[in-house]
């Protein structure tokens, strides 16, 4: 049986990080829809996370996006965020959004864009110095378009060269997390298409490079829990991007999709250790919440890796070892059902009364007046979104 009082435990010690840029603007790649109150600023970013964790209890941290999220004195934005109990965390870096990125950034032919991307990744070192920040997530659009554009292999060396210099620059206790994506922009070769790609990079550079699952970031059939299973065995998973997709990479609220493909991640996550603290693994959502209300759409996303969590919490491992082992192929998968069909609002209700907030975060935000209150304030100036 499993004991409530280690699930209620490994619940109020769980941490989501939110994307700055979820608070902004954003659309598909034909529109950027504009929303009342979206804020104009980093600062106004960490107003509005710090409403999602103050309703939901786990969500400390929020990842900033450079030049998304530039501003002058990024110890100062770190005191700001921790006047409102909050903390800086993951800096994303951003070699994608230029011409000069055109057919490439750390991988481009040319020496001097090279130069230019790798520069940019030195900087968000930097930027992780001032703010106490732990991990740097890279995330890499360079690929080619058609057979012939550029030598495969060639891409490959510079990529390595490129992450072994920003790999070197790293503190003690810094990490480099090193994202793929299998298509888009680049739709006939992908850099960094793939975990093992990825994985074969981190090996080479050393421990402090893990590999990041974004969710939403895989061929259709694709067994994530099976890459996420093989990457906490190998102690090489950083972290995730927590999102879903319907056809491609859609970057909605993670769960919306397939909770149970959800559900089955996380099991993974709870039987490799991953829940532990000294494992490393980071949280985070990546999402984009383009015709919904912003922060109440990450408050329930919050709480969708939290009921997954829960539910992965309470499989019964004895019983589901014990029908591994014996072969009984229908009571190990119920096993798993049995835990997934479980309704865990209630424990979830009793774990954030325990944490002295209110039950329903939801309910909670709403009854606040923040989003009235954002309408009001927040008029004139430009609002914050893509590539702003």
């Amino acid at each position: 049986m499993t004991d409530l009082s280690s699930v209620k435990a490994a619940l109020k010690a769980q941490a989501v990080e939110t994307p700055s840029w979820a608070y902004g603007n954003s659309g598909t790649r034909f529109k950027v829809f504009a929303q009342a109150g979206v804020p104009r600023d980093p600062f106004e970013k960490l107003d509005d996370a710090a409403r999602v964790h103050e309703h939901t209890g786990v969500a400390p941290t929020v990842a900033l996006h450079i030049p998304w999220d530039r501003v002058d004195d990024y110890a100062g934005l770190a005191t700001y965020a921790k006047e409102r109990g909050l903390r800086l965390g993951t800096i994303n870096s951003n070699v994608f959004q230029d011409d000069d990125y055109k057919l490439g950034s750390v991988t481009n032919p040319d020496p001097r864009i090279r130069r230019k991307a790798t520069d940019h990744l030195l900087d968000c070192v930097d930027i992780m110095d001032a703010t106490g920040s732990r991990d740097l997530k890279l995330w890499f659009s360079d690929g080619t378009n058609y057979p012939g554009q550029d030598d495969i292999a060639d891409r490959q060396a510079r990529l390595g060269e490129a992450l072994a210099e920003v790999y070197a620059r790293l503190g003690d206790d810094q990490r480099m997390l090193l994202e793929y994506k299998f298509f888009e922009p680049a739709f006939y070769a992908t850099d960094v298409p793939d975990w093992g790609t990825a994985y074969a990079h981190c090996l080479k550079l050393g421990e402090k490079a893990q590999v990041v699952v974004d969710t939403g970031h895989h061929a259709p059939g694709t067994n994530i829990e099976f890459i996420v299973a093989t990457l906490l065995r190998e102690g090489r998973l950083g972290g995730f991007d927590f999102n879903s997709r319907f056809y491609a990479d859609d970057d909605l609220m993670v769960g919306a999709a397939d909770p149970f493909q959800l559900f089955r991640i996380m099991y993974e996550v709870v039987r490799g250790g991953g829940l532990k603290a000294e494992t490393g693994v980071a949280f985070m959502l990546d999402q984009c919440h383009n015709i919904e209300a912003k922060i109440p759409a990450i408050i329930r996303s919050v709480m969708n890796v939290q009921e997954a969590t829960a539910k992965a919490l309470l499989v019964d491992a004895d019983a589901l070892s014990a029908a591994q082992r014996s072969g009984d192929v229908l009571e190990a998968n119920a096993a798993l059902m049995d835990a997934y069909n479980t309704d865990v609002r209630p424990l979830l209700r009793e774990v954030r009364e325990e944490l002295g907030i209110h039950p329903e975060p939801v309910a909670a935000y709403k009854a606040s007046g923040w989003a009235e209150r954002i309408v009001a304030d927040r008029v004139g100036g430009t609002q914050a979104g893509w590539g702003a």
